[in-house]
């Protein structure tokens, strides 16, 4: 079981008894998109930003992105961190039909992948600051961002690391912060165009 200090946000009660069984921390479940008409469950929200931080873990669809910009929009002080699972398609086993989109949501994530998920995101070691950071400069120069086919070398990138194809520029960079070192980044991509 993991310790996990911070508390985690999830979409739903499925979400939540998946973690139930993988982590040891405060799960906290927005009920998809009525965290936009309870205020008290964003105040609380709030509350744990502020005091243990705060693990968005939403799945990799659109509406899963919404629900956490929302919260990242909402809560102005704190720490505030993205885990990502990957995009996996395929359908949870208790549902009729795929969702929308196709993508396994987080009760559907195989264990294994949402403790990696976990680990990439840096929260279950002592967090010490990269000292020379990756940035959205080393982002261009890798030709991943500001250049005409750059979303299409994210995406490719991203799926070689396992994170959902929909992550912004500035989501990749703080999930790349959290993941590896400048130096590991600089490996990788020279790696990538030999």
């Amino acid at each position: 079981m993991l310790r996990i200090k911070q508390a985690i946000i999830v979409e739903g009660k499925y979400d939540k008894i998946k973690l139930k069984s993988l982590v040891n921390a405060v799960i906290i479940q927005t009920n998809g998109f009525q965290i936009y008409k309870n205020p008290e469950l964003l105040a609380l929200i709030r509350h744990y930003a502020q005091t243990t931080g705060i693990l968005i873990l939403t799945d990799s669809d659109r509406a899963g992105f919404q629900i956490r910009n929302y919260i990242k929009g909402a809560v102005q002080n704190g720490d505030v961190r993205n885990i990502y699972i990957p995009d996996i398609f395929g359908k949870e086993k208790r549902k009729v039909r795929p969702s929308a989109e196709g993508k396994l949501g987080v009760e559907g994530v195989n264990a294994a992948i949402l403790r990696e998920a976990f680990r990439k995101a840096g929260v279950l070691t002592e967090d010490q600051p990269l000292s020379d950071p990756i940035t959205k400069t080393d982002l261009y120069l890798a030709g991943l961002n500001g250049k005409p086919d750059s979303t299409e070398k994210r995406r490719e990138f991203q799926k070689k690391l396992n994170l959902p194809s929909m992550l912004s520029a500035s989501a990749l960079l703080e999930v790349l912060n959290s993941m590896m070192t400048r130096e590991e980044f600089f490996m990788m991509n020279s790696e990538k165009q030999e």
